[in-house]
């Protein structure tokens, strides 16, 4: 019996969600893969740790629900999203103050409500005392922090502005989650604060609410992401509600990788060299192929393919603290609107997820975007307290996550539809190509599995070869 020339259709180097649902696409239609990941496990930085029945996001990105993706996504069926409330929760001279989106978010009609202004979260009738309290060290009353009681503010003192400025801000939200993605695609390109200025956004607006709403989406609080993927991000928050998956981050690869066919994903193998028609790896030496497709974050595909480009990346860590009482936020989405500490955003993610914290526990996940300092956890903590309006001596650290490569930078100009076909046989996917966000990721696999069916001209498998799971896992 003759030797198989070729030991799977294609081969995909890096098996974090682009790569399994590249994968995902091209079994689908009857093409052979092996994914070959150098880690012990799939996933990337979409990594969950477990530490005493608690579920921790090492990264936390943001999903929405109007990612078009997570629907398109074979092997995402069974995916649960947990929601925020709607909108946001900015905190600003103490109060919190509600950015609330439609719950059935989908058009312009929905997104006449998006950005509503804003009523102040809950204050009590002991406001002032709890103000003294705050200031001393001790506990809001909670019932100065359970959103749900509306009461007006001061005009001039919600961080979105006047009564005007909301109402032009909602205009525009209206109108960006109606216009459609290639349109925005199409605008002019600038740093995204510029563009907020040149587009007659007021700079409170810009500085109380679109600024640290876009760092929660982005993880640049600076604004100078290309305008173009802003305009993204808020077309995704004006049509949808930010979410979670249920269970951690972890759970999409998991999803993925669970339901590809078996010997399909082969863990612990180094990939050294790649062509267009066979991959060289450390441990199992050549595997022949008609197709390469590397899905590894930008540094690894360079050290690849050198001359591909490495974008600048956003550092993110995220704190993950035990409370001994629920803070009274809800499942809201927390953002400093005062940029008051090292704290971007936060959550109550057990309000949100349940499953991410034991029964009658309660799990507080807080990301906080640039480089760590020496004395983060107590300034964390300070700033929580803050936010929270409750002391936060007693809260118990469960885990401190420091990724310094976690978000590829978008400034401008930034190609959002980076080539993904180098050349016939081989190709490129990840976040790295598109946009910087789980859609990104998963939309930059369907592109490349698109092209690499063009160019295979197929749509079943091309051989009775051996299958993938010939390939000998690593011990």
């Amino acid at each position: 019996m003759l030797e198989p020339a070729y030991q799977a259709d294609v081969v995909i180097v890096g098996a974090g969600i682009a790569g399994l649902s590249a994968a995902h696409r091209l079994n689908s239609a009857g093409v052979t893969t092996a994914v070959l990941e150098a880690a012990p496990c799939a996933g990337g930085r979409m990594a969950t740790e477990k530490v005493d029945g608690f579920r921790l996001d090492r990264v936390g990105q943001l999903l929405s629900t109007a990612y078009p993706e997570l629907r398109l996504t074979p092997g995402l069926d069974a995916l649960v999203l947990r929601p925020f409330a709607p909108g946001v929760l900015l905190h600003s001279d103490g109060r919190h103050h509600r950015a609330g989106a439609p719950v059935n978010a989908g058009g312009a009609r929905g997104a006449l409500h998006t950005v509503r202004a804003l009523a102040s979260a809950p204050r009590s009738a002991a406001g002032a005392k709890g103000r003294a309290s705050r200031s001393a060290g001790g506990r809001l009353p909670r019932s100065a922090a359970v959103p749900g009681t509306v009461r007006s503010v001061p005009r001039g003192t919600a961080p979105l502005g006047s009564a005007v400025d909301q109402a032009r801000l909602g205009t525009a939200l209206t109108r960006i989650a109606a216009t459609p993605v290639e349109r925005l695609l199409a605008r002019p390109e600038l740093p995204a604060g510029q563009a907020l200025a040149a587009r007659g956004v007021p700079a409170r607006t810009i500085d109380g609410f679109l600024r640290p709403l876009l760092a929660a989406l982005l993880c640049d609080p600076e604004l100078t992401t290309s305008s173009r993927c802003a305009d993204l991000a808020l077309h995704a928050f004006a049509r949808g509600r930010l979410c979670v998956p249920e269970g951690g981050a972890e759970v999409l690869p998991e999803l993925l990788a669970r339901t590809l066919p078996p010997g399909t994903l082969h863990t612990g193998v180094r990939v050294t060299s790649v062509s267009t028609t066979s991959v060289t790896t450390a441990e199992h030496g050549e595997i022949r192929c008609r197709a390469v497709l590397l899905a590894t974050d930008a540094r690894t595909a360079a050290e690849l393919l050198p001359g591909l480009r490495v974008p600048d990346v956003h550092p993110v860590t995220v704190v993950h603290h035990t409370a001994d009482e629920v803070p009274g936020t809800g499942a809201s989405l927390l953002l400093d609107a005062d940029r008051g500490g090292p704290v971007a955003h936060t959550a109550v993610v057990s309000q949100v997820d349940p499953t991410r914290a034991p029964a009658g526990r309660t799990l507080v996940s807080s990301t906080v975007l640039g480089h760590p300092t020496a004395d983060l956890d107590t300034a964390v903590r300070m700033h929580l307290s803050r936010l929270y309006g409750t002391s936060t001596r007693r809260w118990e650290t469960l885990a401190v996550h420091h990724t310094p490569e976690a978000v590829p930078a978008m400034r401008p100009p930034h190609d959002l539809r980076r080539p993904v076909r180098l050349l016939a046989g081989l190709y490129v996917c990840g976040d790295h190509r598109d946009t910087s966000t789980v859609q990104g990721a998963l939309h930059s696999a369907h592109r490349a599995t698109a092209a690499i069916l063009r160019d295979l001209g197929l749509t079943g498998s091309m051989h009775r070869a051996d299958p993938p799971s010939s390939i000998p896992r690593a011990a």
